[in-house]
């Protein structure tokens, strides 16, 4: 059974077909924050991917196709008009995962090549509009979702191009108070043997410490603290003209990476650990994993 799992997230919009991958940056959260709803242009970029997804999943011969929103769908009061056009473009109509099923499907996909002996992990998953945290070992034992994210993070705090250092100190301490509550609603987190990072930030955080992107180097890199450090000092101190000329960042990444530098150099600081094992394998591939294991393949 082929199965086909998208992803609509607030930055990006991701597909999973059977061993290919394609991620767009659609930006369908941009706004989200401060307004409550889905940007009318964002939703165009949005269904314009979803077409294009919609041809790649027949050409797959994909016999069952899940679509899941997370946080700026989670956030928007003008959702269902968003997902009536999905549906119409898919022929399946987008779900809201709340964030504990984001995260625990997130899990499920980040310790699907890994050796549960090496746990129990910390798995995290930076998004654009919020940040899930797992621990367990062969399962998610707690899961906590938080409301910070590259693109939330960098519109409430990041003003200015590169930011000042009063605006990063501000946007460290806020994900600060959020790690604050993650350890003390989830206290196995602190006795995590591997913590585990899922998605753009991280694997563009690592693409850039390796000169370039390229999946197969970046899926289980271990990126030291010292080089995240590095990376976040470079990027957050250069104007977004520049920063898109680093080798491994994407440009139309490249104004909301600061301010997911803030959040994985906070979790690096907050537990204390000298590196993170960066993960490619993560929501999409636990939705596939999810549905493999429903129809018993």
């Amino acid at each position: 059974m082929r199965v086909a799992a998208i992803d609509i997230g607030t930055n990006s919009t991701r597909l999973l077909v059977g061993d290919e991958r394609r991620t767009v940056i659609t930006r369908l959260g941009r706004g989200v924050d401060r307004t409550g709803r889905l940007d009318e242009g964002a939703v165009t970029r949005t269904i314009d991917v979803l077409r294009d997804y919609a041809a790649v999943i027949s050409d797959a011969g994909a016999s069952q196709v899940r679509v899941v929103a997370t946080s700026a769908a989670r956030d928007a009061a003008n959702r269902e008009d968003f997902f009536t056009a999905a549906a119409e473009v898919l022929g399946v109509r987008p779900e809201v995962l709340t964030g504990e099923e984001e995260g625990r499907l997130a899990f499920l996909g980040a310790i699907s090549d890994l050796d549960t002996a090496d746990g129990p992990f910390l798995v995290f998953d930076i998004g654009g509009g919020s940040t899930e945290f797992v621990v367990g070992s062969e399962r998610a034992d707690q899961v906590l979702s938080v409301d910070t994210g590259s693109v939330r993070l960098t519109e409430q705090w990041l003003h200015s191009d590169p930011p000042t250092a009063e605006e990063l100190s501000m946007a460290v301490s806020v994900v600060r108070a959020y790690l604050d509550d993650v350890t003390r609603e989830m206290p196995a987190t602190r006795s995590a043997a591997c913590l585990v990072g899922l998605a753009g930030t991280v694997t563009t955080i690592a693409a850039v410490e390796l000169g370039g992107y390229d999946r197969d180097r970046v899926h289980h890199f271990r990126l030291s603290r010292n080089a995240a450090e590095d990376v976040f000092r470079t990027l957050a101190t250069e104007p977004l003209a520049d920063r898109r000329a680093n080798p491994g960042l994407e440009a139309d990444r490249a104004d909301v990476i600061v301010g997911g530098c803030c959040i994985l150099v906070a979790i690096m600081r907050h537990f204390d650990v000298d590196s993170i094992l960066v993960s490619e394998s993560d929501l999409l591939d636990g939705i596939v994993r999810t549905a493999r294991e429903e129809s018993g393949l």
